[in-house]
């Protein structure tokens, strides 16, 4: 085992830094669970590897506190530049523990001063998800930017939307199909046709319009492939103690009132983006269909556009041993 983890690191600290860098935008309903944290965090490190470019971080969950977090985070990892798309969402969605972004945003160290810098002195002037989405896309090159979505598909039914604006003569379908390369979400079960997952349920309309509409190919990381790789309580009480203090740590903490090992839903989206090597199995080409209930169907197609991954027992456990690998590594 210790080999595995082994060549895993050196996967990902050192033969990944030699490839181009992959454009890659972060949609998240973050607050609503906390796996969304920890895919981020992996973000972070990929983007000061230079294996990414972070473009953004759109955020699709409503609140003052979402993108505050991200502000948070963006200053602590050394990354404030990265630019935030604030939600447009007005209604509430159902978060399942404690809203750990204003949790973390409003601890206090023992000074009484705020325990995490933030860098953003007026979050009013945050540009709206899908603005920023038209401003980013504009200016990247065709066929460079990879969409992780690990929330609801809000933002992304908005952008089908959009006319031409300042940024771009395009309508928003054209302009994805110009500059996107592909979409890999986390949503939907597979194995359950009757299940209607979190991310769906909480804009099925816009999950609908994405599926039917979105003009890039689609990778779905199912409900079903993070309940099988569940990162360990036991790394985020014990793996930690190179720092007195830690965001991510200290949200885990604040979200569940007993900490216990979670499934990695949003993790294995970024994984398979950024880094899939042989972790995955993908399905033949099909189509997802997006029901009223809020349901996802797959049917095989060789003219469709849409995949979904799966994973073996032993691909679970060496994604298990990847992401405490490097979850873990100091920042």
């Amino acid at each position: 085992m210790k080999k595995l983890v082994l060549l895993l690191t050196m996967l990902c600290f050192g033969f990944g830094m030699r490839a181009q860098r992959m454009n890659v935008i972060f949609e998240t309903d973050m607050g609503n669970d906390v796996d969304d944290a920890l895919a981020i965090d992996m973000l972070y490190k990929y983007n000061k590897q230079k294996r990414i470019n972070l473009m953004a971080v759109m955020l699709n969950k409503e609140g003052e506190f979402p993108p505050k977090y991200i502000d948070l985070l963006n200053t602590w990892y050394g990354q404030k530049r990265i630019p935030i798309g604030v939600s447009p969402r007005a209604d509430k969605s159902l978060v399942a523990g404690t809203n750990y972004t204003q949790v973390v945003c409003e601890k206090l160290d023992e000074k009484g001063k705020p325990l995490y810098k933030r860098s953003i002195k007026d979050y009013s002037k945050l540009l709206s998800a899908v603005k920023l989405y038209r401003k980013i896309l504009a200016k990247a090159e065709d066929a460079s930017v990879t969409i992780v979505s690990v929330g609801f598909s809000t933002n992304l039914a908005l952008l089908l939307d959009t006319k031409a604006d300042e940024y771009s003569p395009l309508t928003g379908k054209e302009l994805v199909a110009q500059k996107v390369k592909r979409l890999v979400t986390m949503a939907g079960h597979i194995e359950n046709p009757k299940y209607a997952e979190y991310n769906v349920v909480n804009d099925v309309a816009a999950c609908q319009r994405v599926f039917s509409e979105w003009p890039t190919p689609i990778y779905m990381s199912p409900f079903e492939l993070g309940l099988q790789v569940r990162y360990p309580a036991q790394s985020i009480e014990n793996d930690f103690t190179w720092t007195k203090h830690h965001p991510i740590v200290d949200s885990y903490k604040v979200y569940l009132k007993k900490i216990e090992d979670r499934p990695t839903w949003d993790l294995t989206a970024v994984l398979y983006a950024v880094d899939p090597q042989q972790f995955f199995n993908i399905s033949p080409a099909g189509k997802i269909v997006v029901t009223d209930e809020g349901y996802t169907h797959y049917k095989q197609d060789a003219a469709g556009k849409h995949f979904y991954l799966f994973v073996t027992p032993e691909q679970a456990k060496a994604i298990l041993e990847y992401f405490v690998t490097m979850v873990t590594a100091k920042r």
